[in-house]
C-alpha cells in the first residue's frame, strides 16, 4: 500500500474519531510525514517491516538534528498513535512503538507573566479608538479566561453571556466548557463590541459573527492575535517574550497562587486529565517556598552558629 494511503488513514482518524483541533492534526501529520521521509531514505517500503532498530536510528537522527527531548517525545506519541490506527485497520500486525520509550523529560515550568508584568501590558494600551478597544478587549479576554488562541480566534458573539458574565468556549476534541470572566474583561468587551467592532465591521461591510476582527473587519487569525500581542509588548517598552499560551499559563498560575484549588483550574482550562494541570502546582509551591523563606523567623540558617550545634 502506498505511503499516501497510510497518511490519509491517519488524518481521517485524527479528524473523525479523535476530533482534534486543526493545529493538533497539523502537528501530528507533520511528524508522521517526517517519519515517512526517513522510511523512504532508509529503503523501508512496507510498514510491517519496521523494526525496533529502525526506530532507534530515527530517534538518534532527530537528536543529532538538535531536537529537544520534548519534541522527540511528541514525535513518538504521534507515531505510536499512527501505528495504533494501522493495527486497528489490520494494516500491520503489531505496534513496534510500544517497545520504545522516550528519555525522561526534565521538569519544564510553564512560561508565565508576573502580575506586575501583566499590569504593565494593560497600561501600555492607551486611547479609545477601535483598534485600541479591540487590543484591550483581546488582552483582557485571554487573561481573564485562559482561553487557547484557537478558542479566542473562533469565538462568536453568541458565546458570550453578559447577563451571567460567562463565556462558552469550544475546546479541543469538541469539548465545551463555561468560563466566567470579571468586571475588567466585561467592561473591555462591552466597549469594544459597541464602539470598536461595529466601526471596523461597518468599514468593510463584513458579514460574520466572530468577536475579534482586524482593521478590515475580517476575523482575526491565530497569527494576527500573536502579532497584536507582540505590539502590546513593544508599547510597554518591555523585552519580554509573549505568545497567547503564555497568557493561559499566567491565568492558571495566578489562580493557584491566590488559593484556587487545582480541580477548579483544571475545569477552567479544559484539561481532560489532572496531570496536565499539575505542572502549575510547581509554580504555586515555589511561591509558597519563597514566602516561607521570607517570613519565617527560623527559615534562614546562620552558618556561623550552625557549626556550634552539638558542641
Amino acid at each position: 500500500m502506498a505511503h499516501d494511503s497510510y497518511y490519509d488513514y491517519f488524518e481521517s482518524f485524527l479528524a473523525d474519531e479523535k476530533h482534534y483541533s486543526p493545529d493538533t492534526i497539523k502537528a501530528y501529520l507533520n511528524d508522521f510525514a517526517q517519519f515517512q521521509d526517513f522510511m523512504q531514505e532508509a529503503g523501508i517500503s512496507n510498514y510491517q517491516e519496521l523494526t525496533y532498530r529502525d526506530i532507534r536510528i530515527y530517534l538518534g537522527q532527530l537528536q543529532r538534528q538538535g531536537m529537544s527531548r520534548q519534541s522527540v517525545a511528541r514525535h513518538l506519541s504521534a507515531l505510536r498513535t499512527a501505528y495504533q490506527v494501522f493495527v486497528k485497520l489490520k494494516l500491520v500486525k503489531e505496534n513496534p512503538f510500544h517497545y520504545v520509550s522516550s528519555a525522561k523529560q526534565g521538569l519544564k515550568l510553564p512560561d508565565f507573566f508576573y502580575e506586575e508584568e501583566m499590569e504593565a501590558l494593560f497600561a501600555a494600551i492607551t486611547g479609545n479608538d477601535p483598534m485600541a478597544l479591540r487590543d484591550r478587549a483581546l488582552l483582557e479576554f485571554l487573561y481573564a479566561t485562559g482561553a487557547r488562541v484557537s478558542e479566542c480566534r473562533d469565538l462568536t458573539l453568541d458565546q458570550i453571556d453578559f447577563d451571567t458574565d460567562i463565556v462558552l468556549l469550544h475546546g479541543k476534541g469538541n469539548k465545551d466548557r463555561y468560563v466566567p470572566f470579571g468586571r475588567f474583561c466585561r467592561t473591555a468587551l462591552k466597549d469594544y463590541l459597541s464602539q470598536g467592532r461595529d466601526n471596523l465591521i461597518a468599514k468593510s461591510q463584513a458579514d460574520h459573527d466572530k468577536v475579534f476582527v482586524n482593521h478590515r473587519g475580517q476575523p482575526l487569525t491565530s497569527a494576527g492575535i500573536s502579532y497584536i500581542l507582540d505590539q502590546i509588548v513593544k508599547k510597554s517598552a518591555s523585552h519580554l517574550a509573549i505568545h497567547p499560551h503564555k497568557l493561559r499559563h499566567s491565568f492558571a498560575s495566578h489562580l493557584l497562587n491566590h488559593g484556587a484549588d487545582i480541580r477548579t483550574v483544571q475545569e477552567l482550562l479544559g484539561h481532560s486529565s489532572l496531570s496536565s494541570t499539575q505542572i502549575y502546582t510547581h509554580i504555586s509551591k515555589e511561591n509558597l517556598r519563597q514566602n516561607y523563606l521570607k517570613f519565617h523567623p527560623r527559615a534562614h540558617r546562620d552558618k556561623s552558629k550552625e557549626s556550634n550545634y552539638g558542641k
